[in-house]
């Protein structure tokens, strides 16, 4: 596992840096696909787990959820607004569920349903981060935000790599995943009023060149 910053470690993906996962503390951030378990749990042998905490519930995110919680008997959070997705009540992908991307993603990645252990709210604390609900590309997206040293985890607010070809870069998550691009733009824009000095993306390298990212949340159009 590469350490970001203090106590923020990011356990490797394949390909790395594709479906990002992170450990803040030992609170475990997203859980990929529904067969990433074995890698993710592999790299925390011999770490203690307090919850596994999502960012969202989309099946990139959740996949492996119910099969860590399991094997680690630890408790599943999410925001309260995702908590029906996760328990199976609602879609895991509400935006274009009809269309051949979000049916192969369905298909390829989602985790079965599973309860939800505790229900965040705005203000709630996960692993000394604040719980900062950022709605639009999902109903219950969250950011996890450290007021110490400003580091944020972000999940699909914005992606620094291009989902289809891999390539490295800001971007709007795209809209065949986001329900609310209009509401995902104003969630972008409460990420930067935190002005943040690191953000761990949910895709792509860590952002770390924070004037970029300003001037790529300015050029945003506007909701």
């Amino acid at each position: 596992m590469e350490e970001l910053a203090p106590g923020v470690w990011h356990p490797r993906g394949r390909p790395n840096w594709i479906i990002n996962v992170y450990l803040a503390g030992d609170v475990l951030i997203d859980a990929a696909t529904k067969y990433s378990a074995g890698l993710i749990l592999g790299q925390l042998d011999g770490r203690e787990l307090s919850e596994l905490a999502l960012t969202h519930v989309h099946p990139d995110h959740q996949g492996s959820a119910k099969e860590i919680c399991e094997e680690r008997s630890i408790p599943l959070a999410c925001h309260e607004d995702d908590v029906d997705a996760m328990e199976g009540r609602r879609p895991t992908q509400e935006a274009s569920p009809r269309h051949p991307a979000n049916i192969i993603a369905r298909r390829l990645f989602q985790g079965p349903p599973r309860k939800v252990d505790r229900v965040l709210r705005e203000g709630d604390e996960v692993a000394g981060f604040k719980v900062i609900h950022a709605p639009g590309h999902a109903r219950g997206q969250v950011i996890y935000f450290r007021e110490s040293d400003r580091v944020a985890i972000s999940g699909d607010i914005i992606n620094n790599m291009h989902t289809l070809t891999g390539v490295p870069g800001l971007h709007e998550p795209p809209k065949v995943y986001t329900y609310d691009p209009e509401e995902n733009r104003r969630s972008a824009r409460k990420l930067a009023a935190l002005k943040p000095s690191l953000i761990c993306p949910g895709h792509g390298k860590p952002i770390r060149d924070m004037d970029k990212f300003q001037r790529f949340v300015e050029k945003l159009p506007d909701p």
